[in-house]
């Protein structure tokens, strides 16, 4: 399963974070101001407003506009590849019952492994806590 995502600067960050968990409704992408290395966290702090557009946050400005996400796709090639296009640092999150987790120490799964380890949590969650 590949997709390609438009990015523009008109778009709002809530709308790739949508695109994406509609690709792997057990991920979702948060943006930050700050760079993170692989297998390391985000702080909240740093997390940026939703609500912003891609031109308000974006520090790489090129005549790119596709970025194509598949299956097999690693995190931590997902995260470069936000960065390098885009100058956007975002972090991939995985659904663990109710909570979302950063994915830091399995950035090297692939978004496809990350979605159904998310998807199994949830329900092994809802088989524990629901009658």
């Amino acid at each position: 399963m590949s997709k390609a995502m438009t990015i523009s600067d008109q778009i709002k960050l809530k709308d790739i974070q949508s695109a994406f968990s509609t690709l792997f409704p057990y991920l979702k992408l948060v943006f930050y101001s700050g760079h993170h290395a692989v297998e390391t966290g985000s702080p909240k702090t740093t997390e940026l407003d939703e609500e912003k557009t891609i031109g308000e946050v974006r520090s790489v400005h090129t005549d790119s506009t596709d970025l194509v996400i598949s299956g097999d796709m690693y995190v931590s090639e997902l995260e470069q590849l936000f960065d390098k296009k885009y100058g956007l640092n975002v972090q991939v999150f995985r659904k663990s019952g109710k909570l979302w987790m950063q994915t830091t120490a399995t950035d090297n799964w692939t978004l496809a492994e990350q979605n159904r380890k998310g998807g199994s949590s949830v329900e092994a969650w809802i088989e524990q806590h629901e009658l």
